[in-house]
């Protein structure tokens, strides 16, 4: 009896300190989401001027976004990716496209010309990712004209900044295996597969693969 109460006891410590983790994990969640813009702190992030490009950065959520920039965002999002999705066993559904991308979770980091015209986006969210708190990069999209300048990267270290000021453990995305030249962006900026990447098996092969990057701050591995 005595080794089985130890053991007994043993768990259920482990299990309050898990429960305490997840609590205060979901904390740090649910303040990132309680600001009202994630991107002031970070004043001189605001603006890029670079190859030709002179740009500002604005942070906000799909809720706080006007009608044409929402229909914008959810044309250059069909415009870039119906073609990919429709490749695998994703397909594409506008409807359900929609309701991901102006759902109320969904935080926008978006680049305008000085005449205010959008060019490119991120959508992502502070979230729970397998227990650990996240910033998922749900989107990262430019229109052709503003590509290869390094806009998407300079973008990609301001989610980054976002994330780990807000003590996010890692930045994370998903990229599509018949997109190779997305995933070798991501590679090339230091990110690499995740553990909750699946893998494919003899009964099922994923169309995706997730990769992350650490806080190094806060994870040492």
């Amino acid at each position: 009896m005595g080794r089985k109460s130890a053991k007994s006891k043993e768990k259920r410590q482990q299990r309050k300190e898990e429960i305490a983790r997840l609590a205060a994990s979901q904390a740090l969640v649910n303040k990132a989401n309680k600001q009202e813009d994630p991107l002031a702190p970070f004043f001189v992030f605001r603006s890029f001027e670079k190859n030709g490009l002179c740009l500002t950065l604005e942070c906000k959520l799909s809720g706080s976004l006007d009608s044409e920039t929402i229909d914008w965002i959810l044309d250059l999002e069909k415009r870039n990716m119906k073609a990919l999705y429709e490749q695998c066993d994703w397909g594409w559904n506008d409807k359900l496209k929609k309701e991901e991308m102006t759902d109320e979770r969904a935080w926008y980091l978006i680049a305008r010309q000085p005449d205010s015209k959008p060019v490119a986006f991120s959508h992502f969210r502070f979230d729970m990712d397998y227990g650990d708190e996240v910033l998922y990069c749900y989107e990262l999209q430019l229109e052709k004209e503003v590509r290869r300048k390094g806009l998407g990267k300079f973008m990609l270290q301001v989610l980054e900044l976002i994330g780990f000021t807000a003590n996010m453990k890692k930045v994370i995305l998903t990229v599509l295996k018949h997109n190779p030249g997305v995933k070798e962006f991501f590679i090339a900026l230091k990110y690499s597969i995740d553990e909750t990447s699946p893998e494919d098996n003899m009964i099922e092969q994923y169309p995706y693969e997730i990769l992350s990057k650490k806080n190094k701050k806060l994870v040492s591995n």
